[in-house]
Formats: C-alpha cells, structure tokens, sequence
C-alpha cells in the first residue's frame, strides 16, 4: 500500500477526491497524513474527519523559505510517506527542501503545461483565444510547474466562457485526473523513479491523457 501526504493550502477538494478513491479495494494507496500552510485550510478538517493526521504549519517572522521548508518538511516525513501529493498547495518548494527528500513529489495545476505556468491561468488562457484548457499533473522540481509532465486533463473552451466557468469545469476534471495519476503510481504501471517517468515500461514521450476515470498514452502525442 503506497503511503501519500497530502500538502493543501485551501478548501480540500482535491484532497476530498483522492480520499473518496483510496476508499477502493484496488486503489492501492492510503493518505497518512495532510499538511498546510493555512491553519484554516478547508483541506485541514477533511482529514480529521477522516481520521488522517493533519497539521497546519505558519510560516515565523523570523524564517526564510529555505527554514520554513525544512521544518514543514520534517513533519511531512514523520508519517513515513512513499509520495507527496501537492493538491492545492500554494507556497514553493525551496530547492534545498526538494533535494533533502527521498520521495517523489507530484503537483496538479491548473492549466495545459507549459503554457500558463503560475497563478491566472484561466483568465490567461481566455486572453490568449485558447480553444482548449484543462490541467496536469507533473514532478514537482526546484522551476515553478516546470517538472516532467505525467498527465494531462482537456476541456473545450466555451463562447462565454469567464475565468470561473473554466475553473469549475477544470476542477471536476481535476478531481478524477488526480486519483487516476496516484493509483497508477501506487499500482507500478507509472514509474517515478526513473527520467523521463516510464508508464506500462515505456519512457513517456508525453502526458498521459484521461479517458473515464484511467490514464492513456496519447495516440499521436
């Protein structure tokens, strides 16, 4: 059974996806503990009425990232996790933390990668004319949203469509892309441990895409 933490700095519900599908006879993991930078992180009450251990950890006056990082880290790695989940995690990663760790870190955000690295990405994406939006999941690296790309979610872009219409279809989209991409990890059909990342043993050429609930290698990537 892989052994995920969970890092959230909102209301959770991303987090609240990947506990529904845990709940699966085969999903082949089980959420050990949730942190957040936020003491009233949504994400926070979730795990404790799930009765996951959850901690949230300000960042003190007197810190800088690189110090904020390696305590938050030191409890992250107390609950003995075999991958970190960002879901909603906002604050980034110093590099020294992400060199400290032993175990993978994957991130889901909110647009196509690599367009639209950061924050605004559905109204970015409605400025550029795109036609098409969604999000990925991706290695967590010391370049904002900028690790190796494991899967990708698409929408169409709507006439009309605001930032929050995009944001609400993204995110249902969300919540079935993140748990398809820990269940394939905890299950060895997706391999973090080499570079590029292998799916079924084969080198990624490029995100999976999401078809139902199961992650795909694109046709023609």
């Amino acid at each position: 059974m892989l052994r995920v933490a969970v890092l959230a700095s909102g209301r959770g519900s991303n987090l609240g996806a990947l506990l529904d599908a845990s709940r699966a006879e085969d999903s082949g993991y089980a959420i050990v503990g949730v942190f957040s930078d936020q003491l009233e992180a949504g994400a926070l009450d979730i795990a404790r009425a799930a009765g996951i251990p959850a901690l949230a950890l300000t960042r003190k006056k007197a810190q800088d990232r690189s110090q904020y990082d390696a305590e938050f880290f030191r409890h992250v790695c107390q609950v003995q996790p075999d991958l970190i989940v960002c879901a909603g995690y906002m604050r980034i990663i110093s590099a020294e933390a992400l060199a400290h760790l032993s175990m993978p870190t994957i991130n889901i955000h909110p647009s196509l990668l690599p367009k639209y690295p950061g924050l605004h990405t559905h109204a970015r994406a409605l400025e550029a004319g795109d036609t098409e939006h969604g999000s990925s999941v991706h290695v967590v690296t010391a370049e904002l949203d900028a690790g190796p790309l494991l899967a990708q979610a698409r929408i169409a872009v709507r006439s009309g469509d605001t930032p929050d219409d995009l944001a609400a279809r993204v995110l249902t989209q969300e919540h079935r892309l993140l748990p398809a991409c820990v269940h394939a990890i905890a299950t060895g059909r997706l391999r973090l441990s080499t570079m590029p990342p292998q799916f079924d043993g084969q080198p990624l050429a490029a995100p999976l895409s999401l078809h139902q609930n199961t992650l795909q290698p694109q046709v023609n990537p």
